[in-house]
C-alpha cells in the first residue's frame, strides 16, 4: 500500500466532512524525527484561515473526525496546527507482509517511450554515452516494475556525410585483402584512419561525397558497404550493453535512417504551412517562444541550403511516429543538457505543427557531465576520449583486487562473477547517486569503498542478510507474526514499507538519486538493527526470532528488488 496515499485519502475525506474547501488538501510528509511521529499532516493552518478557525482547534476537530480505526497508535497536534502521526505495531506489520508494489489499475497504464543511450555508430561508444545509457534503463526499469509498457528507443547515428567517408575507407580495405570484420575491429582507430585519408588524399575525398548520394538514392553496392559498418557497429555496442546490464537490445534500435523517406514530406507539409519558412535556400523555422532579449527568434534549419537534413529534421520525424505509431502518452529524452535548447525546439515545433497528439507528455531530462578530480571533463591521460569498453574493464580489474583483499577463501570463478558485479554496480551507482543535472567527479577510490553511500556498500548488506539465513538454518514461513517491539525493528518496518513510495516518486520526477538514497538509508537502517537486536544468539525467544528473520527477509528482497531497478546485481556471498 501507498501509506502516504492511504492517509491523504482518510484526512482528505475529514477535512471535506468538516466542510474545509477543497483548494486545502491535507499535505502529508514523513516526519523529521521519531519523537514526532511517523507522518506529519500539514493543512490545517492554511484551511484555518479560509474558515475563519484557529489552526489548533481546527486541527483538534480534525483529528475527531478522522477514520483510521487500528492503523494508528495515536495522532497529536504539534505547534500552530500540524498532526503528528504515531502508526501501530500492528499496521506496520501488515503493509510490511504485503507485496513490494502493488498493481497498477488498468486505467493507469501508460505507453512510456524512452530514447536513451544513441550513440553514433561511426564510433565506438565513450564514457559520454554512459549517462543516458544507465539513466534511461533505471527509468525503463522502474516503470515496468509499477507495470507500464515501456518502449525503449536507441536512436542511433546511423546516417550522414561521414557514412560516405566510412565506406569508402571499408572499401579501400577490403579491396587490400581485410576482411570487414577485421578492418573495423577497432572502430575508433578505424574512423581516425578514414578522416585522414579524407583529409589528405582529395580523390579519397571525391569518392567519398559520391558515395554519400549513392547511398542516400539507394545504391545497392554502397547500401552493402553501409550494412557491413553498421551491423559491426551494433555488434560492438551490444556487447557493451551486456557488460553494463542495461535491457537495450537490438529490437529497440530505430536509427536515424528508418526516418529518411519521411523527411522530404515532413519538410514539404512545414513549407506549405508556412510554419516553415525559405532562408537564404535553406528551410528554417523561426520560433518567437525562444526569442532572445532583443526578441530575435530562434531559428532552427530542417533542411540545408543545399539539400540534406539535419539532426531537428530527423527528431521531428521520430517525435511524430513515436505519437502516432507508438501510441506514447509520455515520451522521454534522455539527452544531455547542452542539447537543452534543441529539444526545446523540437517540442514546440512538434506541438506547433500537430505532430503529437494532444496530451502526450514529451520530456528532456537532462544530465550533467562526468569530470575527473580537477574538475574538467573526464579524459584519458592523453586527453584524449575514454572508451566505454575500457573503463567498463578497469572497473572490473580494480574490483578484482578489492574483493580479492575482502575474501581470501573465493574460488577462481566465484571472484571473477563478483569482481563483475562489483565493478559495473560501482561506476553505476556512483553516476546514478548523484542528483541526474549535477555534474559529478569520476573517482576510484570512492566508489569501490564499502563503506558510505556506494553499491558495495548495499551489495555487502545484502550478502550479510544472506549469510544469516545460511547460518541459521531455519526454514522460514511466509506467514511468519512480524513482532515490532523494539526501536530499531519498528524503523526498519516502516523504512521497508517506504519502498513503494520512492519508485512512485521516481516515476514522476525522473530522478534515480531518490531511489539510491531510500536504498542507503534501508541498509543503514538495517545495520542498526542487525547491531541492537540478537537474531541468531541461544536463549532468543523462537517467535522473536522468527519475526527478525522475517525482517532480514523483506529488507533483503527490499534491497534486491531495488538494486535491480537500478540495474545493479547481488551476489549470495563477497
Amino acid at each position: 500500500m501507498k501509506i502516504k496515499n492511504f492517509l491523504t485519502e482518510k484526512f482528505a475525506t475529514a477535512m471535506v466532512e468538516l466542510g474545509i474547501p477543497a483548494d486545502c488538501p491535507p499535505s502529508i510528509a514523513l516526519s523529521s524525527r521519531p519523537e514526532f511521529g511517523d507522518y506529519q499532516v500539514n493543512g490545517a493552518m492554511k484551511a484555518a484561515k479560509k474558515i475563519d478557525s484557529k489552526p489548533r482547534d481546527l486541527a483538534a476537530l480534525i483529528i475527531e473526525k478522522v477514520e483510521l480505526s487500528e492503523a494508528v497508535d495515536k495522532l497529536e497536534i504539534a505547534g500552530p496546527g500540524f498532526i503528528n502521526i504515531f502508526l501501530s505495531a500492528k499496521f506496520l506489520a501488515e503493509e510490511i507482509s504485503k507485496p513490494l508494489v502493488s498493481k497498477l489499475p488498468k486505467k493507469s497504464i501508460k505507453n512510456i517511450v524512452i530514447d536513451h543511450s544513441s550513440p553514433n555508430l561511426a564510433k565506438e561508444m565513450h564514457v559520454g554515452h554512459l549517462r543516458s545509457t544507465i539513466i534511461g534503463d533505471c527509468l525503463a526499469r522502474v516503470f515496468e516494475k509499477l507495470g507500464h509498457k515501456v518502449i525503449r528507443q536507441n536512436h542511433m547515428g546511423d546516417w550522414g556525410t561521414q557514412f560516405g567517408m566510412l565506406i569508402a575507407e571499408l572499401e579501400q580495405q577490403i579491396e587490400e585483402g581485410n576482411e570487414a570484420e577485421f578492418a573495423l575491429n577497432d572502430l575508433e582507430h578505424f574512423y581516425q584512419k578514414a578522416k585522414k585519408h579524407f583529409d589528405e588524399d582529395e580523390n579519397f575525398a571525391n569518392t567519398a561525397r559520391e558515395y554519400v548520394v549513392k547511398l542516400q538514392s539507394g545504391d545497392p553496392y554502397c547500401k552493402s558497404l553501409w550494412e557491413k559498418f553498421i551491423n559491426i557497429s551494433i555488434s560492438h555496442n551490444q556487447n557493451i550493453y551486456e557488460k553494463l546490464n542495461v535491457g537495450l537490445k537490438t529490437e529497440h534500435i530505430k536509427p536515424e535512417s528508418s526516418y529518411n523517406d519521411k523527411l522530404a514530406p515532413l519538410v514539404a507539409d512545414l513549407m506549405q504551412r508556412n510554419i516553415a519558412l525559405d532562408s537564404d535556400g535553406a528551410k528554417v523555422i523561426f520560433l518567437p517562444e525562444l526569442a532572445d532579449k532583443n526578441g530575435k527568434p530562434s531559428p532552427m534549419i530542417i533542411e540545408k541550403s543545399g539539400g540534406g537534413y539535419l539532426y531537428s529534421t530527423t527528431d521531428l520525424a521520430a517525435v511524430n511516429y513515436r505519437s502516432e505509431n507508438l501510441k506514447a502518452d509520455r515520451i522521454l529524452y534522455l539527452i544531455d543538457a547542452r542539447q537543452s535548447l534543441h529539444m526545446k525546439q523540437v517540442f514546440i515545433t512538434a506541438r506547433k505543427a500537430g505532430l503529437v497528439a494532444n496530451g502526450v507528455s514529451l520530456e528532456h531530462h537532462a544530465f550533467g557531465m562526468m569530470m575527473d578530480e580537477s574538475g574538467r571533463p573526464f579524459k584519458t591521460r592523453t586527453g584524449g576520449t575514454v572508451k566505454l569498453n575500457d573503463l567498463l574493464n578497469e572497473a572490473t580489474d580494480r574490483a578484482r583486487v578489492v574483493v580479492t583483499e575482502k575474501n581470501k577463501e573465493l574460488s577462481e570463478d566465484e571472484i571473477r562473477s563478483i569482481s563483475t558485479k562489483v565493478g559495473i554496480g560501482a561506476i553505476k551507482y556512483a553516476d546514478l547517486s548523484i542528483t541526474r543535472t549535477h555534474d559529478y567527479v569520476f573517482n576510484w577510490k570512492t566508489m569501490l569503498s564499502f563503506d558510505g553511500n556506494t553499491a558495495p556498500y548495499l551489495q555487502y548488506a545484502y550478502t550479510r542478510i544472506q549469510s544469516i539465513f545460511r547460518k541459521s538454518d531455519i526454514e522460514l514461513e511466509q506467514n511468519v507474526p512480524i513482532l515490532l517491539e523494539e526501536k530499531s525493528e519498528r524503523s526498519l518496518a516502516l523504512q521497508v514499507i517506504q519502498f513503494e513510495e520512492t519508485i512512485n516518486q521516481v516515476a514522476l520526477d525522473c530522478y534515480p538519486h531518490i531511489l539510491c538514497s531510500y536504498l542507503y538509508a534501508l541498509a543503514s537502517q538495517f545495520m542498526h538493527f542487525y547491531e541492537t537486536c540478537p537474531i541468531l544468539k541461544k536463549n532468543i525467544d523462537v517467535n522473536v526470532q522468527a519475526s527478525r528473520l522475517r525482517l532480514c527477509q523483506v529488507t533483503s528482497e527490499t534491497l534486491k528488488c531495488g538494486l535491480n531497478l537500478l540495474g545493479i546485481e547481488v551476489m549470495e556471498k563477497m
